[in-house]
């Protein structure tokens, strides 16, 4: 469901995969080739939300936020996370079921462990990897890291094409 809110409409690149069971709502930008995928939520009632280009956002997330929130490019999020931050630099990871709470800045190429809460106002450093509940620095995500993530996108972004021909 895509749906205005005060007026404002979601822009939407044309070449974004938005699940039919996903819900976009309000003052919310998509870049190109970006995925939405199944239950997920992105509510911009309060404040704009942008989300980059190839971005894929999975299964059953909610991104919502009170201040304007930017999701760069390359990004990947995995299922059930909690996005109410107010920045993820790209080519970052999401582990499933993290939480990013407000005000928070998750850095370019950091990898946010599966579980994880990052603390309301917290600033990750870029390729930082970040773990535990709260979120500690752990280490620097190595370069031979940075090209398991872009595959994982990459397949990701080839099964949203995949989805979007067949209507899903």
């Amino acid at each position: 469901m895509i749906k205005s809110f005060r007026g404002i409409a979601p822009k939407i690149h044309p070449t974004a995969y938005i699940a039919e069971t996903a819900e976009i709502i309000g003052d919310v930008e998509i870049g190109e080739r970006a995925g939405i995928w199944p239950g997920t939520v992105v509510r911009a009632d309060h404040a704009r939300i942008t989300i980059g280009r190839f971005t894929q956002i999975e299964d059953n997330c909610t991104v919502h936020s009170d201040v304007p929130m930017t999701i760069g490019e390359k990004v990947l999020i995995g299922h059930n996370v909690v996005v109410h931050c107010a920045k993820i630099g790209d080519n970052v990871l999401v582990g499933n079921h993290a939480t990013l709470l407000d005000y928070s800045e998750i850095g370019e190429g950091s990898v946010i462990g599966a579980n994880a809460m990052v603390n309301m106002g917290m600033k990750v450093p870029g390729h930082s990897f970040a773990y535990g509940v709260p979120v500690k620095i752990t280490g620097k995500v190595p370069t031979e890291r940075d090209e398991i993530i872009r595959l994982a996108l990459l397949k990701n972004i080839v099964l949203a094409e995949e989805f979007k021909k067949e209507g899903i």
